[in-house]
């Protein structure tokens, strides 16, 4: 079962990145913890209400006009309940949403209930499942009504064994338990989708390659989730067993969301890290400072365009950020000189790359990966540029884009000796320049960013 929809909600399509990028993991994670703990806008609870009222209207309307055989006592309607709720608390956190594990009790339940009443039975369970959050104030009281868009996935299965006369799990009738876990996909994926679509402008084939992990675990659970029901068919309160499974898959959540909160504190440790040294660069020469924000802009606006991966991204962040960082290493009277350096004092002044790269891997880490990337960012695609004279795509992709940028910054920019040139003159120079100092492709996709 998708969870996205009870607890955060993807990144809207204009927080999506162009092309070919893709956005972090572990950032789609964060941005989805601090989603959840947010009330819903207008726009998410209208549409999260339609859907909520309808699922409400649907299953009431099943239980009402469906009649089934099977007869249940309260108390295993009761353990079922409870155990949906337990499963429903044990969140694997995939991209924007997550992975539960209910597929180890919805199975049993399609298999057991009388079928009518199990996407209301589902409902209850989500709810329950939810109260700890509710009562500590740790999720908005708004954010209840996703737990109704959320039973949808419970009714496509629920219609097709009514349909089927609600057979029992044997071998004769997997077929009609496989088209039924079918149903239980597409009304997962048609209600979160829609949600996204009306409430937050989210277009649903963004959301497939989250929801093919959460399928997978889904399909992976329902072998034992039959055998369960198989096992269970006599005493339905026999559910209970699966509950040590649950409880293991509960510890495995569990590691895995400490090992994404220790990857977002070193995230965050190495952005600040960055910052700081960005600081400390524009402490030293203002110009250069804050030279290097706006190379990042450019650079984040190129990359995205030229489809960089999220590792790549946030390499050409940092990279843009520090690629000057070599500077404070560098004399005041050159660096601030303001006519033509003399060939020793330039000499002195190309060493900036070497020492920025030295800097960086001291810090070591992703820095110290980024300090590669700094000591290329003057290399020219003819193999004219320095320190090492490294041709075309001998030079990385992201010091390719940082050198652009830096040229394109530099020349629109107000220095004391001269004006900004016009955007439109800077960027017929870098035209002039493409296949000499810059990468073609490169400058295509900034003169597109900045026209």
């Amino acid at each position: 079962m998708a969870a996205s929809v009870a607890t955060g909600s993807p990144v809207r399509e204009s927080a999506s990145l162009p092309g070919n990028a893709e956005v972090d993991a572990d950032a789609l994670i964060e941005r989805s913890r601090e989603r959840a703990a947010t009330p819903l806008g207008d726009r998410d609870r209208l549409a999260s209400l339609l859907l909520g009222g309808s699922f409400l209207a649907a299953s009431v309307t099943l239980a009402a006009l469906a009649h089934s055989s099977r007869t249940t006592g309260v108390a295993a309607v009761v353990v079922f309940v409870a155990s949906y709720g337990l499963a429903s608390r044990i969140d694997f956190e995939i991209g924007t949403g997550s992975a539960v594990p209910t597929q180890l009790v919805l199975v049993p339940m399609l298999a057991l209930l009388p079928v009518q009443y199990v996407p209301l039975c589902v409902l209850a369970g989500l709810l329950l499942g939810g109260l700890p959050e509710y009562a500590r104030g740790r999720v908005p009281l708004d954010r209840s009504v996703l737990r109704f868009v959320n039973s949808w996935h419970a009714v496509g299965p629920a219609l097709v064994l009514v349909a089927a006369g609600q057979p029992s799990p044997t071998l004769r009738h997997l077929p009609i338990y496989a088209v039924a876990l079918s149903a239980q996909f597409v009304f997962d994926f048609g209600s979160t989708a829609l949600r996204d679509r009306l409430g937050l402008g989210v277009s649903p084939l963004s959301l497939v390659r989250f929801m093919v992990w959460i399928w997978a675990v889904d399909l992976a659970l329902t072998p034992i989730a039959l055998l369960a029901a198989v096992g269970s068919s006599a005493h339905p309160t026999l559910v209970v067993f699966t509950l040590p499974l649950i409880g293991l898959l509960a510890y495995f959540a569990r590691e895995r969301q400490v090992r994404i909160d220790h990857a977002l504190e070193l995230s965050h440790a190495y952005r600040g890290t960055a910052m700081l040294l960005g600081d400390v660069v524009e402490a030293d020469d203002a110009y250069t400072g804050s030279h290097s924000r706006d190379v990042v802009t450019l650079v984040l606006e190129v990359a995205d365009r030229i489809g960089l991966d999220a590792r790549q991204r946030r390499d050409a962040e940092f990279a843009a950020l520090l690629h000057d960082i070599g500077k404070i290493k560098i004399p005041a009277e050159i660096i601030n000189k303001p006519g033509k350096l003399t060939d020793d004092e330039w000499a002195v002044m190309k060493t900036h790359t070497v020492e920025g790269e030295r800097l960086l891997s001291q810090v070591g880490g992703i820095l110290g990966n980024v300090g590669r990337i700094v000591r290329s960012c003057h290399e020219d695609w003819d193999g004219t540029g320095y320190p090492d004279g490294l041709v075309a795509e001998e030079i990385p992709l992201v010091a390719r884009i940082v050198r652009a940028c830096d040229a394109f910054s530099a020349m629109t920019t107000d220095r004391s000796y001269r004006k900004a040139r016009p955007v439109e003159e800077a960027i017929a120079e870098l035209r002039r320049c493409a296949g000499t100092d810059f990468d073609p492709v490169v400058v295509d996709a900034l003169a597109a960013s900045v026209t």
